[in-house]
């Protein structure tokens, strides 16, 4: 037998076939984002523990939906587009960078953050991002460790009915 072929099958059954990271357990930390109610429920657990009011997009595509994983997480955040240092008040960013990987990005592209507009809080005003109030994103910057899941959505649900659906919270 060829010597490429019991590395081909055990390549095979040891990577796995599904995208890295696992569903949240009832328990961890989970974090959904309703685009509807421009809402954001952070769950942990077993339970809502927080919900908050955010902005998101201008358009229905530019926030995207789907299930992701915090990959990036930065305290007074870099401002790269307009070479904006952290802490300054021009920062659109405010004061917290949770970013996740939507659309095969780094976490560097689509993030909860703070803001220096808190009256944009609770409109569809964002190129893509979800905009939370100083505040509220350091409340909830330290209960959202590297490797969370965001669950980006659209929907009628309850955050409830949302977590149960996802197996971050048991029934």
């Amino acid at each position: 037998m060829p010597m490429f072929i019991p590395l081909l099958l055990a390549a095979f059954i040891f990577s796995p076939l599904w995208p890295l990271g696992t569903n949240p357990l009832p328990g961890d930390p989970f974090v959904i984002v309703n685009k509807k109610t421009n809402e954001v429920a952070l769950i942990n657990e077993n339970r809502v523990q927080t919900v908050v009011n955010a902005a998101t997009g201008k358009s229905e595509d530019l926030t995207p939906e789907g299930l992701f994983t915090v990959t990036v997480k930065a305290p007074e955040p870099y401002y790269r587009k307009k070479d904006i240092p952290g802490g300054d008040p021009n920062n659109p960013l405010g004061s917290r960078w949770i970013g996740f990987d939507a659309e095969n990005t780094d976490g560097r592209t689509y993030g909860i953050h703070g803001t220096n507009d808190p009256a944009s809080i609770g409109k569809k005003v964002s190129e893509g991002c979800i905009r939370l109030q100083n505040e509220a994103v350091e409340s909830l910057y330290d209960y959202i460790p590297l490797g969370t899941k965001i669950l980006i959505t659209s929907s009628q649900k309850s955050f409830i009915e949302l977590g149960q659906e996802h197996g971050a919270i048991s029934e």
